[in-house]
């Protein structure tokens, strides 16, 4: 894909009801992050998104989308569709953080102790994940994020918006702050 020189990629596909979210639909502030559970960098960008969201509360909508770096990060891809799986029971944020706070344990053993300390449906969660059930989900995820214009972790947009300024606190703070809306 060709793109003159300047634009700034858009977010593939907008944001929409199979995304995992969190704040109101109906926030000014739209913030997506493509990560990787297994990403040194994408664990500093979620401590800077959490402060991020205490900062800016209701004017806040994050969301997080699945771009598992499976060269590099080995047991990324099975952490994404643990996500997922734990996602299907209703805890999708809390195996979100789960895993970003232990990120050197990502083997399914750790995974699966994740899913008890969780109260999930160990069986089921288990059999997902042997079954790959959610891999077309992490794999949807990863492809929209290349035609989103995503080659690396943490890739941030805002509003819709690439942002290139990093994932530090203060810059997408700047970001958030000083983008466009739908209104304007």
């Amino acid at each position: 894909m060709i793109r003159p020189i300047g634009v700034r990629p858009s977010l593939y596909p907008p944001i929409g009801p199979r995304d995992h979210w969190l704040g109101l639909a109906t926030a000014p502030l739209q913030l997506v992050e493509y990560g990787d559970f297994e990403c040194p960098r994408c664990r500093q960008a979620h401590g800077n998104i959490l402060r991020l969201r205490r900062n800016l509360g209701e004017q806040l909508l994050f969301v997080f989308r699945h771009f598992p770096l499976g060269k590099a990060h080995p047991h990324a891809r099975q952490a994404a569709e643990a996500a997922e799986a734990a996602g299907a029971q209703g805890k999708f944020w809390e195996m979100h953080d789960l895993m970003y706070r232990y990120q050197e344990q990502l083997e399914l053993e750790h995974l699966l102790g994740y899913a008890r300390q969780l109260d999930l449906d160990v069986a089921r969660f288990s059999a997902e994940l042997a079954n790959l059930t959610y891999a077309a989900r992490v794999h949807e995820d990863a492809a929209n994020g290349v035609r989103s214009g995503v080659n690396t972790t943490p890739t941030l947009y805002i509003n819709g918006r690439r942002f290139n300024g990093g994932y530090e606190h203060d810059p997408v703070l700047a970001g958030l702050r000083s983008a466009p809306t739908d209104a304007e």
